[in-house]
């Protein structure tokens, strides 16, 4: 039996409602799902909601809440994802939190193809996104690499600082605190060959590839942050104002404002985009300079959600990470300080 509406969902969505009811749609371990489906003025509109229960259930929804938010208004006329409209304590169960987003209905992408929308791709969504700036946070005088909240990849919560270089914030913000994880779960001395792996890689190959005045034209934007195969699709955003077509679309993001390459790190992890996409993304976002070291550049950043993986599921994870590392290491490990800032 579907549970009733509580109050605290329905009422910032700001609507003169004569009947609500939720609809089960499944769930995860950690989270339960339902559509919402509210008559206002004779209409019916369509809404996406997630209960939880726990703090982490708060930082979850509240990340997502603000991710799902983030990607929509860098160019809302893209329709990439669904709006936001509120998140917090239930009323009915304290302790117990929620998140209530537009509805997205998903289709099969082998019975339908996009075009009764915006018509764009996958690949030139992501390039608009990945080459409009973002905003300045409150206090600075220019944008900078973090988010406003921390947030979830998976169920690893992660923090999100605002930092002055994206060499700094990858490091000790993604690398070393996904080390931190891996200590909490297994025991601070359950890996020390990993553990001493990632310190080098954060300490010598980050900077060697990722520093200042080293790898060029780097600037924030707003980076999905989980864009794997399984967080995007085809499907129609409910309630979108000058919408209502079958998109490209992505969900359940986990962003940050960071260099747009961090978000093909786990893309060519996963696999599930063509040579099409990756063909007409390049031609819309060159490679950033040195070139050269692109490939290393996303094998870096695909080291993260290799060790994430690891940290949430365990198995093969290490042997992908491990095998990333020792080739970082081998190439860029013994760079000289001096030669770390060119």
């Amino acid at each position: 039996m579907a549970p009733s509406v509580d109050p605290a969902i329905l009422e910032p969505l700001g609507l003169e409602l004569t009947g609500s009811r939720l609809v089960p749609i499944g769930g995860s371990s950690f989270s339960s799902a339902y559509k919402l489906v509210v008559t206002s003025n004779g209409e019916d509109l369509s809404f996406f909601v997630k209960t939880g229960t726990g703090p982490d259930a708060e930082i979850m929804f509240r990340g997502e809440y603000t991710s799902l938010n983030a990607l929509h208004s860098a160019d809302p006329s893209l329709h990439l994802c669904p709006r936001a409209h509120a998140h917090g304590t239930l009323r009915s169960s304290p302790g117990k939190y929620f998140l209530v987003t537009d509805y997205l209905d998903l289709t099969s992408s082998t019975t339908t193809t996009p075009g009764a929308g915006t018509g764009l791709s996958l690949a030139a969504k992501l390039a608009k996104l990945h080459t409009t700036p973002v905003p300045t946070p409150p206090g600075s005088s220019k944008p900078k690499f973090g988010f406003p909240v921390p947030n979830c990849c998976g169920a690893t919560i992660q923090p999100n600082p605002w930092t002055e270089s994206w060499s700094d914030f990858y490091a000790e913000h993604r690398l070393r605190a996904i080390l931190r994880e891996l200590a909490r779960k297994n025991g601070s001395d359950d890996d020390r060959e990993l553990a001493d792996a990632v310190e080098e890689v954060a300490s010598a190959v980050v900077p060697r590839l990722l520093g200042e005045g080293h790898l060029r034209g780097v600037y924030p934007v707003v980076v999905h942050g989980d864009l794997w195969s399984g967080n995007c699709g085809l499907g129609r955003i409910a309630n979108e104002e000058g919408g209502g077509g079958v998109e490209e679309v992505v969900f359940d993001p986990s962003c940050v404002y960071g260099h747009s390459e961090y978000e093909l790190g786990i893309m060519r992890l996963f696999g599930g985009f063509g040579s099409r996409f990756w063909k007409e993304y390049q031609s819309l976002v060159p490679r950033a300079e040195p070139e050269e070291e692109w490939e290393d550049r996303l094998a870096l950043y695909e080291l993260y959600h290799q060790l994430n993986h690891y940290a949430l599921f365990g198995g093969g994870y290490r042997s992908g990470a491990m095998s990333i590392m020792r080739k970082l290491i081998s190439k860029y490990g013994g760079a000289t300080p001096e030669q770390q800032q060119t």
